[in-house]
């Protein structure tokens, strides 16, 4: 794009502003180069960086770049052989490092699903070299001091150093401090030639012996290095010599290190500058209140609201820029300092803007086209030397203009045809004008001929526009108007100066009625078109989220189908597997059962047929097959309500709900007996109306129960034996006996014991006692019950 415009237009003091938000030099370098691009790929791509940019900034304050000199000069310097410095090779470790920690800090906004068009894989282009960085960081500073780890021999050497410092010091102290102190002229020790020295007075140089190094300025003090240090001294040179020739060699060698690794390190600090500028296109987009253009192949601008990017937002006018679509041509008229010349660099610098991949200072939504060039005549470029006037200044780039121009140009002149007779002028601008609509160029004019007035109505592809003007304060408000020309107000103006009223109507005759009526009409038409252009973009916007809720539906949608099947083929695979488990388990229990009927009944105890019992009722329907449909029916049937006749599967006995518990434990009723029993222990039972029973009926007898009168405990474990003890002796009271014989044997006791102590805790035993020496003795205890 070429200079002269950029410099008319003021895209440089733009540059410039954006410059000072870069931290490096790569980055500054970069921003002098940014230049307006002119293909479509290039800008979206550049706009698409500011867009991670902004997206990063308000997320995470900016990516973390931080200050770096360019490195390309040492890098030059390694690759003909030569060694660098401390400070140059601290230099290129920041690059390195800064390799590491953008990778972290990308991997970061990965992880919270940040979404960006072009950072990750820009990000993806940097070289990590941990061994290279790790012995940088470990044998440098950041000013470029070799640190002790660089060497075990250097760490060595500075100790040494240290210590024969340290011992001059003190020879030296004690000099300045003893009875010679007063042979000298201050009791500082201070160092000429690289060497401790003590000032002595002139008269008393001799007095030390040793070497003097230099003489005061007035010649009565002389630095004298005393003949105990000479030594030490010495020794303190070499140790020097030996320090800085382990730190030369510590410097080749890491120069050695890095030099295979130029290329590398030249492509991460080009990264970085990108990123320096990418930081700082965003934060100028912050300060400016910048949003995102939209790009138009076919050149259709809209930008909504636009303001001067040099001026201060909050005092700038905001004005509707409209050219391309319905009219490439735009002329403004109107008087001066009226904004007219604004306006023209207004859509000027900010089509550059947007072109070199910046945010714009206008409302969200915006359009700018795509120009392979933007030519620009404005201001009064008179010249002595040249012998130019304001008119021939003008025409000569007019004429320069119009050589190269095509339908891929916006072209902006400011007074077109001004300098020369009004009626030449205007011809010519007219001319010019057509020139350019016949090559499909993008004009946007400003005049004072009205001439030109009409040529927006005549011309197609042309419309006229005006500067506001109040009428009530007879000042300019900035405001853009456009399809009304500009008016010279002299009616009203007059008529607020004082001129009579039958004169001003007189004036108002004479003029033509048509061309004002034409104005109104061509004024609604723009402020429809801006209403059209306004709703298009509510309803892109309304459609952009319905289509993204959408996408989201569906795919949540898939998920969920997916999802659904999987878990009903678990569910059915699950059910399956637990329903021949429990076939199984059913099967081995009825196999046990029917091997006790074929024992005599005397045989078989009651507890057994409890327990089998109490097996069987476990298998309860698996949770997987409680969604069945057929089952959900019988479940429903089967919960569990006060009031209700249950069987308590446990115990062979039918009891009625009293009260829930908790979640999963009921209180029963069974006969004289308020058990509290886990649901899995009761199983809802429907009972016939029955006739009173009479008074004294047992609930059973014990002649059709089956739990026995003697219970044998011996063998068992003293846990299990209790736990049946227990289950017993509900047994033996629901069956109506009254008493009971327990068998738990002589042994150690113990077990013995802890029946004694759970029939002393069971309010139903009224009394127990051992059996009698001939049924058991002191082996076998009776309960009688209440």
């Amino acid at each position: 794009m070429n200079k002269k415009s950029l410099y008319v237009l003021e895209y440089d003091k733009i540059m410039q502003r954006l410059a000072e938000y870069t931290v490096t030099e790569m980055g500054h370098a970069l921003v002098k180069k940014l230049k307006p691009r002119t293909e479509f790929i290039q800008i979206q791509t550049e706009l698409d960086k500011t867009k991670d940019g902004a997206d990063i900034l308000r997320l995470k304050g900016g990516i973390p770049v931080p200050n770096i000199v360019s490195v390309a000069p040492h890098l030059k310097r390694l690759a003909i052989g030569a060694t660098l410095n401390g400070k140059e090779l601290a230099q290129i470790g920041k690059v390195l490092r800064f390799a590491n920690e953008s990778q972290r800090f990308f991997r970061a906004l990965a992880d919270e699903h940040v979404e960006l068009n072009y950072l990750y894989g820009l990000n993806d282009e940097l070289a990590t070299l941990p061994e290279l960085d790790r012995r940088l960081r470990i044998s440098l500073e950041s000013d470029g001091y070799v640190t002790d780890d660089a060497s075990s021999l250097l760490r060595s050497l500075r100790r040494q150093i240290a210590n024969t410092e340290s011992a001059i010091r003190e020879k030296l102290n004690e000099l300045t401090r003893g009875s010679a102190a007063k042979y000298l002229s201050g009791t500082n020790v201070t160092i000429r030639n690289d060497r401790y020295v003590i000032p002595v007075r002139a008269e008393h140089r001799a007095k030390f012996g040793g070497i003097v190094h230099d003489q005061s300025s007035s010649g009565q003090t002389y630095f004298v290095e005393p003949r105990v240090v000479v030594e030490l001294n010495d020794r303190l040179r070499q140790e020097i010599v030996a320090q800085n020739e382990e730190i030369r060699r510590i410097l080749r060698e890491l120069s050695e290190l890095v030099a295979p690794y130029t290329a590398e390190i030249e492509q991460n600090a080009k990264i970085i500058g990108e990123f320096d500028l990418i930081n700082a296109k965003a934060k100028y987009a912050k300060e400016l209140k910048a949003t995102e253009p939209k790009l138009s192949r076919e050149n259709d601008i809209y930008l909504r609201q636009v303001w001067h990017p040099l001026l201060e937002p909050k005092k700038a006018v905001k004005n509707d820029l409209i050219l391309g679509k319905d009219y490439q041509a735009m002329v403004i008229t109107g008087p001066n300092t009226g904004g007219k010349t604004i306006t023209l660099k207004t859509l000027g610098l900010i089509q550059m803007m947007g072109q070199a991949g910046l945010f714009i200072p206008a409302f969200e939504n915006s359009r700018i086209g795509i120009f392979k060039e933007i030519f620009a005549d404005i201001g009064d470029e008179q010249s002595i030397e040249q012998n130019l006037s304001t008119f021939s200044s003008h025409m000569t780039n007019i004429v320069k203009i119009l050589r190269q121009v095509d339908k891929r140009s916006l072209v902006l002149f400011d007074e077109l045809g001004a300098g020369t007779d009004p009626q030449e002028g205007a011809a010519l601008a007219i001319a010019i004008l057509d020139e350019l609509g016949s090559k499909g160029a993008y004009v946007l004019a400003t005049t004072h001929y009205p001439e030109l007035k009409t040529y927006g109505f005549e011309r197609p592809q042309t419309i006229n526009a005006s500067m506001e003007f109040n009428e009530e304060t007879l000042r300019p408000t900035y405001r853009l108007l456009i399809g009304i020309p500009g008016q010279s107000n002299a009616f009203n103006i007059s008529a607020r100066l004082g001129l009579e009223a039958h004169i001003i109507t007189a004036a108002r005759d004479l003029t033509a009625k048509d061309s004002q009526d034409l104005n109104e009409m061509i004024a609604d038409l723009v402020k429809k078109r801006r209403q059209a252009e306004e709703d298009a973009i509510e309803l892109e916007h309304d459609l952009t989220e319905a289509r993204k809720v959408h996408t989201e539906l569906t795919t949540m949608y898939e998920r969920f189908s997916a999802e659904r099947e999987r878990l009903l083929e678990d569910a059915k695979k699950q059910a399956n597997e637990l329903v021949t488990q429990a076939q199984s388990k059913a099967d081995e229990i009825i196999k046990d059962l029917r091997e006790l009927q074929t024992k005599a009944v005397s045989d078989v105890k009651e507890n057994q047929l409890i327990d089998a019992k109490a097996k069987l009722n476990a298998l309860e329907q698996p949770q997987a097959l409680q969604k069945n449909r057929i089952l959900r029916k019988a479940k429903k049937e089967q919960t569990l309500q006060p009031n209700d006749d249950v069987m308590v599967t446990s115990y062979g006995q039918r009891g009625v709900l009293l009260k829930k518990v908790d979640a999963h434990t009921w209180e029963v009723q069974l006969g004289i007996l308020k058990m509290k029993l886990d649901e899995s222990e009761l199983e809802k039972i429907k009972v016939a109306p029955k006739k009173a029973k009479r008074a004294g009926t047992v609930l059973r007898s014990a002649s059709k129960s089956h739990v026995s009168p003697r219970l044998d405990l011996r063998g068992k474990r003293y846990e299990e034996a209790l736990t049946e003890v227990d289950r017993y002796i509900d047994a033996a009271i629901l069956a109506g006996y009254p008493s009971v014989t327990i068998v738990h044997g002589k042994g150690t006791g113990a077990l013995r014991q802890g029946i004694t102590q759970y029939l002393n805790t069971n309010r139903a035993v009224k009394r127990f006692n051992f059996a009698a020496p001939n049924n058991g003795g002191d082996g076998a205890t009776v309960v009688y019950f209440k």
